[in-house]
Protein backbone atom coordinates (compact mmCIF):
# COMPACT_ATOMS: atom_id res chain seq x y z
CA UNK A 1 0.00 0.00 0.00
CA UNK A 2 1.32 3.53 -1.05
CA UNK A 3 1.59 5.91 1.54
CA UNK A 4 -0.15 8.94 0.14
CA UNK A 5 -1.23 12.66 0.90
CA UNK A 6 -4.78 11.57 2.30
CA UNK A 7 -2.69 9.22 5.02
CA UNK A 8 -1.28 12.83 6.55
CA UNK A 9 -2.65 15.09 9.04
CA UNK A 10 -4.17 18.61 7.27
CA UNK A 11 -2.83 19.68 10.23
CA UNK A 12 0.54 18.83 9.78
CA UNK A 13 1.24 20.45 6.75
CA UNK A 14 0.61 24.10 8.05
CA UNK A 15 3.70 25.94 8.41
CA UNK A 16 5.63 22.79 6.96
CA UNK A 17 8.00 23.05 4.36
CA UNK A 18 7.47 20.19 1.87
CA UNK A 19 9.97 19.25 -1.31
CA UNK A 20 7.56 17.86 -3.85
CA UNK A 21 8.48 16.00 -7.05
CA UNK A 22 6.48 17.13 -10.26
CA UNK A 23 6.79 16.13 -13.86
CA UNK A 24 7.28 19.37 -15.89
CA UNK A 25 8.46 17.37 -18.86
CA UNK A 26 6.53 19.33 -21.13
CA UNK A 27 6.93 19.86 -24.93
CA UNK A 28 8.75 23.56 -26.06
CA UNK A 29 9.14 24.82 -28.83
CA UNK A 30 11.38 28.31 -29.65
CA UNK A 31 10.90 28.30 -25.61
CA UNK A 32 7.03 28.24 -25.50
CA UNK A 33 5.19 25.79 -24.14
CA UNK A 34 2.93 23.58 -26.74
CA UNK A 35 1.72 21.59 -24.50
CA UNK A 36 0.94 22.11 -20.68
CA UNK A 37 -0.98 19.14 -19.61
CA UNK A 38 1.70 17.74 -17.22
CA UNK A 39 1.38 21.25 -15.28
CA UNK A 40 -1.96 20.96 -15.41
CA UNK A 41 -1.66 17.35 -14.09
CA UNK A 42 0.65 18.37 -10.99
CA UNK A 43 -2.19 21.52 -9.94
CA UNK A 44 -4.41 19.17 -7.70
CA UNK A 45 -1.35 18.30 -5.38
CA UNK A 46 0.74 21.96 -5.60
CA UNK A 47 -2.83 23.73 -4.88
CA UNK A 48 -3.62 20.96 -1.61
CA UNK A 49 -0.19 22.23 -0.31
CA UNK A 50 -0.64 25.57 -0.63
CA UNK A 51 -4.07 25.86 0.74
CA UNK A 52 -3.35 23.84 3.88
CA UNK A 53 -0.11 26.44 4.45
CA UNK A 54 2.46 23.97 2.94
CA UNK A 55 5.87 26.10 1.80
CA UNK A 56 6.52 24.04 -1.25
CA UNK A 57 9.62 23.74 -3.10
CA UNK A 58 9.44 22.09 -6.64
CA UNK A 59 12.12 19.31 -7.99
CA UNK A 60 11.20 18.97 -11.54
CA UNK A 61 13.07 18.20 -14.76
CA UNK A 62 13.32 18.64 -18.48
CA UNK A 63 14.64 16.78 -21.28
CA UNK A 64 17.64 14.92 -20.63
CA UNK A 65 20.63 17.67 -20.01
CA UNK A 66 23.11 14.97 -18.64
CA UNK A 67 24.71 16.68 -15.85
CA UNK A 68 25.18 20.05 -18.21
CA UNK A 69 23.48 23.36 -18.26
CA UNK A 70 21.90 23.59 -21.30
CA UNK A 71 19.25 27.06 -21.52
CA UNK A 72 17.30 25.29 -24.18
CA UNK A 73 16.24 23.05 -21.08
CA UNK A 74 15.53 25.57 -18.25
CA UNK A 75 12.57 25.28 -16.37
CA UNK A 76 12.41 29.32 -16.27
CA UNK A 77 9.71 29.23 -18.99
CA UNK A 78 7.81 26.46 -16.58
CA UNK A 79 7.63 28.66 -13.39
CA UNK A 80 6.00 31.76 -15.45
CA UNK A 81 3.66 29.32 -16.53
CA UNK A 82 3.21 27.68 -13.19
CA UNK A 83 2.71 31.12 -11.75
CA UNK A 84 -0.23 31.89 -13.58
CA UNK A 85 -2.02 28.57 -13.24
CA UNK A 86 -1.76 28.74 -9.64
CA UNK A 87 -2.39 32.82 -9.44
CA UNK A 88 0.75 32.95 -7.12
CA UNK A 89 3.99 34.15 -7.79
CA UNK A 90 6.29 31.11 -7.94
CA UNK A 91 10.28 32.01 -7.09
CA UNK A 92 12.60 30.55 -9.37
CA UNK A 93 16.15 29.72 -8.49
CA UNK A 94 18.72 28.91 -11.48
CA UNK A 95 20.79 27.07 -9.07
CA UNK A 96 20.77 24.43 -6.15
CA UNK A 97 23.26 26.47 -4.28
CA UNK A 98 20.97 30.07 -4.91
CA UNK A 99 17.75 28.27 -3.69
CA UNK A 100 18.28 27.66 -0.17
CA UNK A 101 18.47 31.35 0.54
CA UNK A 102 15.19 31.48 -1.58
CA UNK A 103 13.71 28.69 0.10
CA UNK A 104 14.74 29.83 4.01
CA UNK A 105 12.09 33.00 2.97
CA UNK A 106 9.33 31.22 1.88
CA UNK A 107 5.86 31.95 4.22
CA UNK A 108 3.10 29.66 4.02
CA UNK A 109 1.66 29.32 0.75
CA UNK A 110 4.31 30.30 -1.55
CA UNK A 111 6.45 28.30 -3.94
CA UNK A 112 10.08 27.97 -4.96
CA UNK A 113 10.52 25.81 -7.90
CA UNK A 114 14.00 24.38 -8.12
CA UNK A 115 16.01 24.71 -12.07
CA UNK A 116 16.40 21.52 -13.66
CA UNK A 117 17.42 18.80 -11.44
CA UNK A 118 18.95 16.65 -14.08
CA UNK A 119 21.45 20.13 -14.33
CA UNK A 120 23.34 17.99 -11.49
CA UNK A 121 24.76 14.76 -12.72
CA UNK A 122 24.66 13.09 -9.63
CA UNK A 123 20.33 13.17 -9.97
CA UNK A 124 20.88 10.50 -12.60
CA UNK A 125 24.22 8.84 -11.77
CA UNK A 126 24.09 4.95 -11.28
CA UNK A 127 26.77 5.27 -8.45
CA UNK A 128 24.46 5.04 -5.22
CA UNK A 129 26.75 7.16 -3.59
CA UNK A 130 26.72 10.20 -6.51
CA UNK A 131 23.07 10.13 -5.80
CA UNK A 132 23.05 9.85 -2.41
CA UNK A 133 25.03 13.05 -2.18
CA UNK A 134 22.50 15.39 -3.94
CA UNK A 135 19.77 13.82 -2.35
CA UNK A 136 21.17 14.94 1.55
CA UNK A 137 21.22 18.43 0.04
CA UNK A 138 17.69 18.20 -1.29
CA UNK A 139 16.60 16.67 2.01
CA UNK A 140 17.81 19.98 3.39
CA UNK A 141 14.45 22.02 1.83
CA UNK A 142 11.87 20.25 3.51
CA UNK A 143 10.54 18.54 6.28
CA UNK A 144 8.98 16.22 4.48
CA UNK A 145 8.73 14.58 0.72
CA UNK A 146 5.93 14.35 -1.50
CA UNK A 147 6.37 12.16 -4.92
CA UNK A 148 3.66 13.30 -7.83
CA UNK A 149 6.23 13.16 -10.09
CA UNK A 150 4.69 9.84 -12.10
CA UNK A 151 6.57 9.92 -15.59
CA UNK A 152 10.06 9.65 -13.86
CA UNK A 153 8.94 6.82 -10.78
CA UNK A 154 10.49 4.00 -13.09
CA UNK A 155 13.88 5.83 -12.55
CA UNK A 156 16.34 5.38 -9.42
CA UNK A 157 16.89 9.12 -9.35
CA UNK A 158 18.07 11.27 -6.32
CA UNK A 159 15.45 13.19 -6.69
CA UNK A 160 12.57 10.44 -7.18
CA UNK A 161 14.26 7.43 -5.07
CA UNK A 162 17.27 8.74 -2.82
CA UNK A 163 15.26 11.42 -1.19
CA UNK A 164 12.20 9.81 -0.35
CA UNK A 165 14.64 7.02 2.07
CA UNK A 166 15.39 10.31 3.69
CA UNK A 167 12.42 12.31 4.86
CA UNK A 168 8.97 10.82 5.82
CA UNK A 169 7.26 10.33 2.42
CA UNK A 170 3.98 10.17 0.47
CA UNK A 171 2.36 9.69 -2.95
CA UNK A 172 1.16 13.13 -4.06
CA UNK A 173 -2.51 12.62 -5.86
CA UNK A 174 -1.01 12.36 -9.15
CA UNK A 175 1.39 9.35 -8.33
CA UNK A 176 -1.59 7.95 -6.27
CA UNK A 177 -4.12 7.95 -8.90
CA UNK A 178 -1.73 6.95 -11.43
CA UNK A 179 -1.19 3.67 -9.47
CA UNK A 180 -4.75 2.89 -9.51
CA UNK A 181 -5.37 2.95 -12.96
CA UNK A 182 -2.78 0.67 -13.75
CA UNK A 183 -3.97 -1.59 -10.92
CA UNK A 184 -7.22 -1.83 -12.68
CA UNK A 185 -5.28 -2.23 -15.74
CA UNK A 186 -3.65 -5.21 -14.68
CA UNK A 187 -5.50 -6.87 -11.89
CA UNK A 188 -8.67 -8.42 -12.84
CA UNK A 189 -9.64 -5.82 -15.73
CA UNK A 190 -13.02 -6.20 -17.40
CA UNK A 191 -12.96 -7.67 -20.50
CA UNK A 192 -12.80 -7.98 -23.59
CA UNK A 193 -9.56 -6.25 -22.66
CA UNK A 194 -7.56 -4.33 -25.89
CA UNK A 195 -4.56 -2.79 -26.17
CA UNK A 196 -3.45 -0.84 -28.46
CA UNK A 197 0.59 -0.60 -29.20
CA UNK A 198 2.17 1.96 -31.79
CA UNK A 199 5.49 4.12 -31.72
CA UNK A 200 8.54 3.53 -33.89
CA UNK A 201 10.21 0.86 -32.51
CA UNK A 202 9.20 -2.69 -32.11
CA UNK A 203 12.09 -2.94 -29.91
CA UNK A 204 10.63 -0.75 -26.88
CA UNK A 205 7.51 -2.35 -26.83
CA UNK A 206 8.55 -6.47 -27.13
CA UNK A 207 8.60 -7.05 -23.33
CA UNK A 208 5.07 -5.19 -22.88
CA UNK A 209 3.59 -6.95 -25.90
CA UNK A 210 5.08 -10.22 -24.28
CA UNK A 211 3.48 -9.63 -20.79
CA UNK A 212 0.50 -8.66 -22.22
CA UNK A 213 -0.16 -11.36 -24.33
CA UNK A 214 -0.60 -13.26 -21.68
CA UNK A 215 -3.47 -10.92 -20.36
CA UNK A 216 -5.15 -9.27 -23.04
CA UNK A 217 -8.05 -10.40 -25.32
CA UNK A 218 -7.20 -8.04 -28.00
CA UNK A 219 -4.10 -6.62 -29.27
CA UNK A 220 -3.61 -3.82 -31.97
CA UNK A 221 -0.82 -2.99 -33.26
CA UNK A 222 0.36 0.17 -36.07
CA UNK A 223 2.94 2.97 -35.79
CA UNK A 224 6.62 2.47 -37.27
CA UNK A 225 6.37 -1.04 -35.40
CA UNK A 226 4.03 -2.38 -37.12
CA UNK A 227 5.97 -2.84 -40.38
CA UNK A 228 8.80 -5.71 -38.56
CA UNK A 229 5.08 -7.46 -38.03
CA UNK A 230 4.33 -7.36 -41.57
CA UNK A 231 7.88 -8.04 -42.57
CA UNK A 232 7.69 -10.74 -40.42
CA UNK A 233 5.04 -12.60 -42.43
CA UNK A 234 6.44 -11.97 -45.41
CA UNK A 235 5.24 -8.66 -46.73
CA UNK A 236 7.48 -6.78 -48.79
CA UNK A 237 7.35 -3.33 -46.42
CA UNK A 238 9.67 -0.39 -49.32
CA UNK A 239 11.25 2.15 -47.33
CA UNK A 240 9.39 1.44 -44.49
CA UNK A 241 10.98 1.70 -40.61
CA UNK A 242 11.97 -1.96 -40.10
CA UNK A 243 14.47 -4.05 -37.48
CA UNK A 244 15.43 -7.03 -38.74
CA UNK A 245 17.39 -8.19 -35.59
CA UNK A 246 13.45 -8.43 -34.07
CA UNK A 247 11.99 -10.51 -36.78
CA UNK A 248 12.87 -13.90 -35.10
CA UNK A 249 11.34 -12.46 -32.43
CA UNK A 250 8.21 -11.27 -33.38
CA UNK A 251 7.38 -14.62 -35.68
CA UNK A 252 7.06 -16.14 -32.47
CA UNK A 253 5.44 -13.21 -30.66
CA UNK A 254 2.75 -13.67 -33.24
CA UNK A 255 2.49 -17.19 -32.70
CA UNK A 256 2.23 -17.04 -28.82
CA UNK A 257 -0.81 -14.98 -29.38
CA UNK A 258 -2.55 -17.61 -31.09
CA UNK A 259 -1.69 -20.08 -29.08
CA UNK A 260 -3.21 -17.71 -26.38
CA UNK A 261 -6.42 -17.06 -28.30
CA UNK A 262 -5.67 -13.42 -28.71
CA UNK A 263 -7.10 -11.56 -31.88
CA UNK A 264 -3.93 -9.75 -33.16
CA UNK A 265 -5.04 -7.11 -35.56
CA UNK A 266 -2.48 -6.27 -37.85
CA UNK A 267 -2.89 -3.56 -40.90
CA UNK A 268 -4.25 -4.43 -43.70
CA UNK A 269 -3.69 -1.09 -45.83
CA UNK A 270 -1.18 1.19 -45.19
CA UNK A 271 -0.62 5.35 -46.14
CA UNK A 272 2.31 5.09 -47.60
CA UNK A 273 4.79 8.32 -48.77
CA UNK A 274 7.95 9.12 -51.05
CA UNK A 275 9.75 10.46 -47.93
CA UNK A 276 9.73 11.49 -44.22
CA UNK A 277 8.16 14.96 -44.92
CA UNK A 278 5.31 17.04 -44.21
CA UNK A 279 4.92 18.05 -47.99
CA UNK A 280 5.15 13.75 -49.02
CA UNK A 281 2.35 12.97 -50.93
CA UNK A 282 0.37 10.57 -49.18
CA UNK A 283 -1.39 7.46 -51.04
CA UNK A 284 -3.29 4.74 -49.68
CA UNK A 285 -1.86 0.49 -50.84
CA UNK A 286 -2.63 -2.82 -49.85
CA UNK A 287 -0.60 -3.71 -47.04
CA UNK A 288 1.22 -6.79 -49.64
CA UNK A 289 1.73 -4.11 -52.22
CA UNK A 290 4.01 -1.59 -50.34
CA UNK A 291 5.76 0.04 -53.74
CA UNK A 292 9.68 -0.48 -52.79
CA UNK A 293 10.57 3.57 -53.65
CA UNK A 294 7.66 4.32 -50.71
CA UNK A 295 7.26 3.54 -46.92
CA UNK A 296 4.29 3.44 -44.90
CA UNK A 297 3.50 6.47 -42.25
CA UNK A 298 0.21 5.46 -41.14
CA UNK A 299 -2.28 2.85 -40.93
CA UNK A 300 -4.56 2.90 -43.77
CA UNK A 301 -8.07 3.88 -43.74
CA UNK A 302 -9.40 0.36 -43.80
CA UNK A 303 -7.16 -0.98 -40.78
CA UNK A 304 -8.04 2.42 -39.01
CA UNK A 305 -12.50 1.96 -39.14
CA UNK A 306 -11.54 -2.13 -38.41
CA UNK A 307 -9.21 -0.76 -35.41
CA UNK A 308 -11.84 1.23 -34.22
CA UNK A 309 -14.36 -1.35 -34.23
CA UNK A 310 -12.57 -3.71 -32.39
CA UNK A 311 -11.79 -0.88 -29.81
CA UNK A 312 -15.51 0.35 -29.12
CA UNK A 313 -16.61 -3.43 -28.53
CA UNK A 314 -14.01 -3.55 -25.54
CA UNK A 315 -14.26 -3.38 -21.47
CA UNK A 316 -11.47 -2.06 -20.98
CA UNK A 317 -8.99 -0.41 -23.44
CA UNK A 318 -4.90 1.09 -22.77
CA UNK A 319 -3.22 3.02 -25.91
CA UNK A 320 0.04 3.94 -25.80
CA UNK A 321 1.98 5.16 -28.82
CA UNK A 322 0.16 6.75 -32.40
CA UNK A 323 -0.45 4.97 -35.13
CA UNK A 324 1.58 7.22 -37.66
CA UNK A 325 2.96 10.61 -38.28
CA UNK A 326 0.18 12.71 -36.90
CA UNK A 327 2.21 15.67 -36.53
CA UNK A 328 1.56 15.35 -40.59
CA UNK A 329 -1.96 15.59 -40.80
CA UNK A 330 -2.01 13.44 -44.36
CA UNK A 331 -0.56 10.75 -42.38
CA UNK A 332 -2.92 11.51 -39.13
CA UNK A 333 -5.78 9.82 -39.72
CA UNK A 334 -5.31 6.22 -38.24
CA UNK A 335 -4.41 8.06 -34.68
CA UNK A 336 -7.23 10.61 -34.96
CA UNK A 337 -9.70 7.34 -35.46
CA UNK A 338 -8.49 5.30 -32.98
CA UNK A 339 -8.50 8.37 -30.71
CA UNK A 340 -12.19 9.09 -31.55
CA UNK A 341 -13.27 5.01 -30.70
CA UNK A 342 -11.26 5.31 -27.29
CA UNK A 343 -13.48 8.12 -26.67
CA UNK A 344 -16.46 5.95 -27.03
CA UNK A 345 -15.76 3.20 -25.11
CA UNK A 346 -17.93 2.22 -22.20
CA UNK A 347 -15.49 0.78 -19.76
CA UNK A 348 -12.47 2.21 -18.97
CA UNK A 349 -10.21 3.88 -21.15
CA UNK A 350 -6.44 4.92 -20.67
CA UNK A 351 -4.14 6.89 -22.92
CA UNK A 352 -0.67 5.92 -22.06
CA UNK A 353 1.55 9.06 -21.45
CA UNK A 354 4.10 10.77 -23.79
CA UNK A 355 3.17 10.49 -27.62
CA UNK A 356 -0.28 9.53 -27.32
CA UNK A 357 -1.41 12.37 -24.94
CA UNK A 358 0.33 14.93 -27.33
CA UNK A 359 -1.48 13.28 -30.21
CA UNK A 360 -5.08 13.48 -28.96
CA UNK A 361 -4.47 17.26 -27.44
CA UNK A 362 -2.79 17.85 -31.09
CA UNK A 363 -5.74 16.47 -32.56
CA UNK A 364 -8.01 19.00 -31.24
CA UNK A 365 -9.54 15.99 -28.79
CA UNK A 366 -9.79 17.39 -24.83
CA UNK A 367 -8.63 15.57 -22.17
CA UNK A 368 -12.11 15.37 -20.52
CA UNK A 369 -13.14 12.82 -23.81
CA UNK A 370 -10.93 10.36 -22.35
CA UNK A 371 -11.14 8.04 -19.35
CA UNK A 372 -7.58 8.90 -18.12
CA UNK A 373 -4.60 10.31 -19.65
CA UNK A 374 -1.32 9.23 -18.02
CA UNK A 375 1.28 11.73 -17.57
CA UNK A 376 4.15 8.89 -18.14
CA UNK A 377 4.92 6.97 -20.91
CA UNK A 378 7.86 4.92 -19.95
CA UNK A 379 6.32 4.27 -16.68
CA UNK A 380 3.38 3.77 -17.63
CA UNK A 381 5.11 0.47 -20.22
CA UNK A 382 7.45 -0.96 -17.74
CA UNK A 383 4.68 -1.21 -14.94
CA UNK A 384 2.21 -3.09 -17.61
CA UNK A 385 5.66 -5.46 -18.13
CA UNK A 386 5.17 -6.37 -14.75
CA UNK A 387 8.53 -4.02 -13.73
CA UNK A 388 8.79 -2.55 -10.20
CA UNK A 389 9.05 0.70 -10.23
CA UNK A 390 11.59 1.98 -7.87
CA UNK A 391 9.62 5.17 -7.41
CA UNK A 392 6.96 3.59 -6.44
CA UNK A 393 8.49 0.61 -4.46
CA UNK A 394 10.39 3.44 -2.21
CA UNK A 395 6.62 5.49 -1.03
CA UNK A 396 4.95 1.90 0.28
CA UNK A 397 4.40 1.07 4.07
CA UNK A 398 7.67 0.41 5.60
Amino acid sequence: MLNTLTDLEVSKLSGTSVLLRCDLNVPLKEGVITDDGRIQASLPTIKYLLEHGAKVTIMAHLGRPKGERKPELSLAPIAVRLSELLGVNVVFSSSITDAKAHQSELKPGEVLLLENIRYEADETSKEESERQRLAKILATYGEIFVSDGFGAVHRKHASVYDVAILLPSYAGFLVAAEVKVLKQLTENPNRPYGVALGGAKVSDKLAVIENLIEKVDELFIGGGMVFTFLKAQGNEIGKSLVENDQLEVVSKLIARAKEKGVKLHLPTDIVVGPEFSPNAAATVVPVDQIPANQLGLDIGPDTATQYATGIKQCATVFWNGPMGVFEFPQFANGTKVLAKALTEVKGLNVVGGGDSAAAVRTLGFSDSEFGYISTGGGASLEYLEGKELPGIKVLEHK
